[in-house]
């Protein structure tokens, strides 16, 4: 009686301590996302605020600035909105960013097609298993192939964005329109660059303004640079300016945080391979002293004290390689 009475003041403080983690762990990227924004969001605005604050004399200055205030706070307003859709992106949107043609029909025909598979393959093992091995594999496989796919594709994308930025530069500073110059891109660029740019150029030829064919741009490719460029675009449109000088700052910029991108990466590996052996350790002795020596570690998952406290363990180290991925983990 006395063991079972201490065993429960063991367990229920960790189980207590387990639900704080776990509200942590789903709560952490929120609110971090969102002070983040907020913080960026006070930047610009303070920024803004002082910029007004100087009234100078021309009016015609003070106009154009108002504009620009107006114009960044839609572009604002619009991206918000954009980021809480983009919080969950649909399965249809994210296999167009994926660069599949596939419909939403296909996929799950494709996740049909390996669930039968992995069933075929292990059926030996017994109807249950080979079951829920199917069923985990049909859903894991495809999710992960398409999101393989779209992170690839968003990087190659990145990577070649300041090369258009600076194509667009040379050809406005050169006379062209911004318009010819987009269009230069879609028939120069290498892919997905072109396959995006492309459609620019289409949007373009059945009516659509510049500017809103380059924020369905940024809305179709989720990345901050291509939000750059589209409120770039806006800005220009709608108050005007020096393109050549605003597309030439842009792609300095874009440089500059691919630059400091590598250099955080660089840095940051050690701290991630540290990580990844501190939180693979325990898994991996366990596994070998259930090889070595199955009996030792039989009353971890033949009592139901050894699953609480296996349960107990999974748990906290889950919370704690959250946590080792957050503290490496840095936002560009």
């Amino acid at each position: 009686m006395m063991q079972q009475f201490d065993f429960t003041l063991l367990i229920v403080p960790l189980a207590a301590l387990a639900a704080v983690g776990l509200v942590l762990l789903f709560a952490m990227p929120y609110l971090d996302a969102q002070a983040l924004w907020k913080r960026r969001m006070a930047l610009a605005l303070g920024g803004s605020g002082n910029v007004s604050a100087a009234t100078p004399s021309d009016s015609k200055a003070s106009t154009h600035r108002k504009a620009i205030e107006k114009t960044l706070k839609e572009i604002e307003d619009r991206q918000s909105e954009q980021r809480n859709q983009r919080r969950k992106p649909g399965l249809e949107q994210r296999l167009r960013e994926a660069g599949l043609g596939w419909k939403p029909s296909g996929y799950w025909l494709f996740c049909a097609a390996i669930a039968i598979g992995a069933f075929a393959a292990t059926s030996s093992l017994g109807l249950l298993y080979a079951s829920g091995i199917a069923l985990f594999t049909g859903l894991a496989v495809p999710h992960l192939y398409v999101k393989f796919l779209r992170h690839r594709r968003l990087t190659v994308f990145a990577n070649g964005f300041p090369d258009v930025i600076d194509l667009i530069v040379r050809g406005v500073r050169a006379g062209r329109p911004l318009a010819d110059c987009l269009a230069v891109v879609a028939a120069d660029s290498a892919e997905p660059i072109r396959s995006e740019f492309r459609q620019v150029v289409e949007d373009q030829s059945v009516g659509l303004p510049i500017h809103e064919a380059v924020d369905k741009l940024a809305q179709r490719v989720p990345l901050q640079e291509v939000g750059f460029l589209a409120i770039v675009v806006a800005i220009q449109n709608r108050a005007g300016g020096n393109l050549t000088e605003a597309l030439g700052n842009l792609s300095t910029v874009l440089r500059g945080r691919r630059q400091l991108h590598a250099k955080v990466k660089a840095m940051s590996a050690e701290a991630k391979t540290s990580a990844g052996i501190i939180g693979s350790l325990p898994v991996v002795v366990a596994l070998l002293v259930q090889v070595t020596s199955p009996e030792y570690l039989a009353v971890l998952y033949q009592t139901t004290a050894g699953i609480t406290v296996v349960v107990a363990c999974a748990l906290w180290m889950s919370i704690g390689v959250f946590i080792m991925r957050q503290m490496i983990n840095f936002d560009m």
